[in-house]
């Protein structure tokens, strides 16, 4: 899960995921970062830590972190939050096999309702919140599109 900063989106997306599998006892490793390194080492942004509570699920241990090259290795799929992220995430590829991980968030859920997981750092907390459903659901249906295509 990538996001820019790894303080909002993407820990919400590891939070949520996380405990879906963890519901379905589907063994996985679930990881996020961001494309810039600007929070390295801090929680996500305590909105974040809030939401997701509400919901029953707690991401206070998370550390934001950059995106590496070798995440692109490491990970089967590689989802990105928006189109710049995304573009980004790209650009650091190596290769084909690298870049066919890496897939836009929703476009992957195959919604067609947002093409991207709006960012809500500049918001308040019913950004928040819209976020966190909108992460919700796209989690829901790429759990069900893994089951239908690995399991």
């Amino acid at each position: 899960m990538v996001c820019l900063g790894n303080i909002c989106r993407s820990p919400l997306a590891e939070g949520i995921m996380k405990e879906k599998m963890k519901r379905l006892d589907l063994p996985c490793f679930i990881d996020s970062a961001g494309t810039g390194g600007w929070h390295a080492g801090e929680l996500p942004d305590q909105r974040s830590i809030d939401t997701a509570f509400k919901y029953g699920i707690n991401i206070s241990s998370q550390r934001a972190r950059q995106i590496q090259m070798e995440d692109l290795d490491t990970f089967d799929l590689i989802f990105t939050m928006d189109q710049s992220v995304h573009k980004d995430v790209l650009s650091i590829a190596e290769n084909k096999d690298q870049e066919e991980k890496i897939y836009l968030f929703l476009d992957y859920a195959g919604s067609s309702n947002a093409p991207i997981v709006p960012d809500p750092y500049w918001g308040q907390t019913k950004e928040f919140e819209a976020t966190y459903r909108l992460i919700d659901q796209a989690c829901d249906q790429i759990i069900a599109r893994l089951k239908k295509e690995f399991l």
